[in-house]
């Protein structure tokens, strides 16, 4: 009797003991919404719409210039782009929406400013005097 009770609690230990470092192996669950994907008319238009985006940039006078210097006719280049995937269509038209023409020139003139405010406050500071001469 004493060695079925002693085994009861040690089956009883040992399964407790299972169950907790288990249960902290689980993953945890996330559910979350799936969008759904475009339509076939939608995907097309949108399709159309960024390679008219694309189209666009490669007829300014610089890009074909620069693509007629490298030995590319227009219609390899027009060849090309109906070969490209909705994917690597899609790509491209991300990446010319994240292009800024001429660059971030204003970010680097306010950059200066605030660097040239920050000289003139720890100059007046530490006691030095700024003196401007023409």
């Amino acid at each position: 009797m004493a060695l079925r009770l002693l085994l009861k609690k040690s089956l009883t230990v040992y399964l407790t003991l299972w169950v907790l470092l288990l249960g902290g192996f689980t993953p945890d669950g996330f559910a979350m919404l799936i969008p759904s994907t475009l339509s076939w008319s939608e995907s097309d238009s949108q399709r159309q719409q960024e390679l008219q985006k694309i189209q666009s940039l490669l007829e300014s006078k610089r890009i074909a210039q620069r693509l007629s210097d490298l030995g590319f006719t227009a219609q390899e280049i027009q060849e090309r782009l109906t070969q490209l995937s909705d994917d690597q269509i899609h790509q491209i038209a991300q990446y010319l929406d994240s292009l800024q023409t001429g660059g971030d020139a204003l970010g680097i003139v306010i950059a200066l400013l605030v660097i040239a405010i920050l000289v003139v406050i720890l100059l007046q500071l530490t006691g030095h005097k700024i003196i401007v001469t023409k």
